[in-house]
């Protein structure tokens, strides 16, 4: 079945000209969501502690930003834009009781709504609004005069009246000049967490980390062993982007063509995919959300440790020092 996708002409902006709308959280997507609604002449408000690099972030831009309780109450529409790992918590202890009746509890991501840990109280709908982007992209792309493409989905017995909204927002944010998809919040989570795991963040990361092992392990320089498997591959992926997967194909080498009908299944076995079956259904069944809620509870001690092994690999020191030499890449070190 094809997807429902709305743009420009099925969204009405006018429908938030009475309403607040209250971003809690000026990170990465808050700034970016507050940012181009103000533009699209929005009242917004910013929920954000005082004292952190966001607050000050906000009030360079010209934002006077509140305690989260404080926006809260004044919104309408009031957007959780927390990171995942804290927005239970901070939920129920101080935005919760601060709802009202009518007010309209938004998210760019379903992860705490999906898996309960923000439950919106009676009378208040619940609404997803995502850019299927980073931040600084969907900001970028509002004031180049795009848009990042977008997902839309309603909560269990939300009105009509908060889809319009819903799809207003969108486009105050310029989702549907990209397009604006329907979904539900369980399709957004699932295919989310499902993506950055399988393919986008964890997949590819341990396939160009084995990739250089396995060079470098046979005796190839370091450096050669970067340029090959992680430094070209924005190229591959920026023909990806451009034209899907056939115009790669179309684009490299008949050579290279050939090595990708025939190697590539090796790489990708059906016991890959056996395992990608099983990483869908613990995120299906909750265990993921478990794993990560309780990793957080106990201070994220584990998660921790493992940011650091993978920061001292071997790649990070050989890729630092080449990006230093590439200037127009504007190399960027954490």
């Amino acid at each position: 079945m094809a997807a429902t996708i709305y743009y420009d002409n099925d969204a009405d902006l006018s429908l938030l000209k009475d309403k607040t709308i209250a971003i809690l959280g000026y990170g990465s997507q808050g700034h970016a969501q507050a940012q181009n609604l103000k533009d699209s002449g929005c009242n917004v408000v910013i929920g954000q502690r005082p004292g952190s690099a966001n607050y000050d972030l906000a009030v360079s831009h010209g934002f006077d930003p509140l305690p989260l309780e404080e926006a809260t109450k004044r919104g309408d529409l009031v957007n959780i834009l927390l990171p995942d790992e804290v927005q239970g918590d901070i939920y129920r202890n101080q935005i919760r009781e601060h709802l009202s009746t009518g007010d309209i509890l938004m998210c760019s991501h379903g992860f705490n709504v999906h898996f309960g840990q923000v439950e919106a109280p009676p009378g208040v709908d619940t609404l997803l609004v995502a850019p299927k982007g980073p931040g600084h992209l969907v900001r970028s792309e509002f004031e180049k005069g795009g848009g990042v493409p977008s997902l839309i989905a309603l909560g269990p017995g939300a009105s009509e009246t908060t889809k319009k909204l819903g799809l207003a927002y969108a486009k105050g944010i310029g989702g549907t000049r990209g397009g604006v998809i329907e979904t539900t919040i369980a399709e957004e989570t699932e295919t989310d967490l499902f993506g950055e795991q399988v393919v986008l963040c964890g997949g590819v990361s341990e396939l160009v980390k084995a990739a250089f092992d396995t060079l470098v392990d046979a005796g190839y320089q370091p450096e050669m062993a970067y340029f090959e498997c992680l430094h070209e591959l924005k190229l591959i992926v920026d023909l990806f982007y451009q034209g899907g997967l056939n115009y790669m194909r179309y684009s490299v080498s008949n050579t290279a063509e050939y090595g990708d009908y025939t190697r590539g299944p090796r790489i990708i076995t059906e016991q890959t995919r056996a395992e990608m079956r099983k990483i869908l259904a613990e995120i299906q069944n909750g265990e993921f959300a478990r794993d990560w809620i309780l990793e957080n509870r106990a201070g994220a001690a584990s998660f921790k440790a493992i940011r650091r092994r993978n920061r001292n690999h071997k790649i990070e020191e050989v890729g630092r020092q080449l990006r230093s030499l590439m200037s127009w890449i504007n190399a960027k070190e954490v």
